[in-house]
């Protein structure tokens, strides 16, 4: 896999929305790359007791992208973690693909980060998008880097 160091954020302070989106792709990119190249079935198959899955990892995000800046409601979330068999590496990377590019227009259009997202699943009011913003750089990063485990265990290769 080729070196990511390259595509890491930048360090000049463009603002504070403009960083943590920087951010935010980065940590998405390093997803998306972890299924670069994957052989199947090991990209399906659980690498570890808990049952995750490089591919189910990337199908989570997607899930977890559309709840906070879409607003569609998640009624399984362990669900979401687990590939089907009609999920293919492709139809996963193109479904967190769409999240994303949903979620940025959703994002894009936030002038103020201390505002409420404009969707929201649940019932009480939606949580601020600096949070929002926050909380989703630390799930990506969190579960980049269960995915580059999970991705070297494989074949050697990692997706940062």
């Amino acid at each position: 896999m080729p070196d990511k160091t390259d595509q890491r954020p930048p360090r000049t302070g463009v603002g504070e929305k403009a960083t943590l989106m920087e951010f935010l792709d980065y940590l998405r990119r390093a997803m998306l790359s972890n299924l670069e190249g994957a052989p199947e079935p090991q990209v399906r198959t659980p690498g570890v007791p808990s049952g995750t899955s490089v591919l189910g990892l990337v199908k989570h995000l997607s899930h977890v992208e559309r709840f906070y800046f879409l607003g569609e409601d998640v009624s399984d979330w362990s669900a979401t973690f687990r590939p089907t068999a009609d999920d293919t590496i492709d139809s996963v990377a193109a479904s967190y693909a769409a999240a994303v590019s949903h979620a940025n227009e959703i994002i894009d259009v936030c002038e103020d980060l201390s505002q409420p997202a404009p969707h929201s699943a649940r019932p009480q009011p939606a949580p601020a998008m600096r949070w929002i913003l926050v909380h989703m750089i630390e799930e990506t990063g969190r579960h980049a880097g269960h995915a580059d485990i999970l991705r070297e265990q494989i074949d050697g290769a990692t997706g940062r």
